[in-house]
């Protein structure tokens, strides 16, 4: 696979740069040796995708343990215990008051989320899970490893992508608790590419992007 664009949310890529260069080459070179082809084993169910072979994100997912577990890479995995006090009063839950939330990767400081899911994980894990983190001592900056949209349309229906995070993100602002994050959106190193239109009706064999500029106007 390959990086096609980076977003520094927070100064998030100098804080990374500037602190942990060693650690960054490290995901560079896990993202390089991925052949993202190998992993379009996931068969669609899907109406309008039916037969088609998507990549799996459980698979990629999968991968990057594979390489980055072997250089010291852990998944750090917190509990939760939930309070009571703030139920009404004469209720009492079933099911047992615990629960947890991990981080899917963490060295030194640095911590790395691998996301194929919705745009709402997306947002949670650069807004509230890297925040939790940092206030719980693990981390002090954070990598957000995200597919461009390209990629994304190669996967099942309602996988978010880099562009629209970004957005996001950018509609939102920078609060004064948020933690430094690298988003890294990343591609398989296809050329070509079956392109899924807004209609979902056709399907055209498009040419592979090489940059994304954010900074481009509309035409």
């Amino acid at each position: 696979m390959r990086i096609a664009a980076k977003y520094s949310f927070n100064g998030g890529e100098e804080a990374v740069t500037a602190t942990y260069p060693h650690l960054l080459t490290e995901i560079e070179n896990a993202i390089d040796a991925i052949d993202a082809e190998k992993h379009r084993t996931k068969e669609s169910k899907e109406v309008t995708m039916a037969g088609q072979l998507l990549y799996s994100p459980v698979e990629l997912n999968k991968t990057f343990k594979e390489l980055l577990s072997p250089l010291g890479w852990i998944n750090k995995r917190v509990e939760c215990v939930y309070s009571s006090q703030y139920y009404a009063n004469g209720y009492q839950p079933e099911a047992e008051n615990v629960g947890f939330r991990d981080m899917d990767f963490l060295k030194e400081k640095l911590g790395v989320e691998v996301q194929f899911g919705k745009y709402s994980f997306m947002v949670y894990n650069v807004a509230a899970k890297m925040t939790i983190f940092r206030n719980l001592g693990f981390i002090d900056t954070g990598i957000e490893i995200v597919p461009v949209k390209r990629f994304a349309l190669q996967m099942s229906s309602g996988v978010s992508y880099f562009e629209q995070f970004v957005w996001d993100l950018e509609q939102r602002g920078v609060a004064d608790i948020d933690v430094p994050v690298l988003i890294i959106g990343i591609d398989s190193d296809t050329n070509i590419t079956h392109k899924r239109p807004r209609t979902r009706a056709v399907r055209s064999l498009i040419p592979a992007t090489q940059a994304i500029d954010l900074n481009r106007k509309p035409e």
